[in-house]
């Protein structure tokens, strides 16, 4: 596929905890040499002391007030950053927005690391939680959009790694050492390139306030 020949969404990067939109400092210079629009937010606070859906809000809001209104774009998150993209996909109508959605190293069932913090974004993050257990019951509807996962076997972050894979879309498995090198590995950087330039699914609206109703949780803790 001709990268230069394919049309650009602007794109959102999400970080993970402990993280500032500044981790993806290589990232973003190789994307915008490429011909991206990128942008990033720092989540406020960064360490868990809010549930995800709190800072999931903090996307929705970045995106309102930063994107024209029937502006496309694509999404990628890093880490706990893939979750709060997800809930802000699944549960504020990112889903009526985002066209390729990519999460990097994401505990999609959850790690084990997070049993060591109570802070509220931590405990949502553990594995089988109900944040996590809601955002999962209804997944499939990430069909809707491109969506790409990529992590590596030797994450000592998510625990076990395999909680990186989700039952949609594509996974793409890097045997990246670390899992903080996952933003600045090459193959990593070509790799979401090369799902930015994928063709983007038929445009389909998706009734997501039927879906976040019928969670009990409202809102989330992870």
């Amino acid at each position: 596929m001709n990268i230069e020949n394919q049309q650009r969404n602007p794109v959102l990067l999400v970080h993970g905890i402990e993280d500032t939109g500044a981790v993806f400092h290589l990232m973003t210079a190789y994307l915008r040499q490429m011909g991206w629009s990128v942008h990033t937010l720092d989540l406020v606070p960064n360490n868990g002391d809010v549930g995800l859906d709190v800072l999931a809000k903090q996307v929705a809001d970045y995106v309102a007030t930063n994107f024209a209104k029937d502006q496309p774009l694509d999404l990628i998150g890093f880490s706990m950053g893939g979750i709060v993209s997800r809930y802000y996909v699944q549960r504020l109508g990112g889903i009526n927005r985002v066209q390729r959605f990519i999460t990097i190293a994401s505990p999609h069932h959850g790690t084990i690391i997070a049993y060591a913090s109570k802070r509220p974004g931590c405990v949502q993050m553990r594995p089988n939680s109900a944040f996590i257990q809601d955002l999962n019951s209804d997944a499939a509807m990430l069909r809707h959009l491109n969506f790409t996962s990529i992590w590596t076997p030797y994450d000592l972050m998510i625990v076990p790694t395999s909680s990186s894979q989700l039952s949609v879309g594509k996974e793409v498995i890097l045997p990246v050492a670390l899992h903080s090198w996952m933003l600045r590995d090459s193959r990593c950087l070509a790799t979401v390139a090369a799902a930015l330039t994928e063709p983007i699914k038929p445009c389909l609206q998706f009734d997501y306030t039927h879906s976040y109703q019928k969670s009990p949780l409202g809102g989330g803790n992870i």
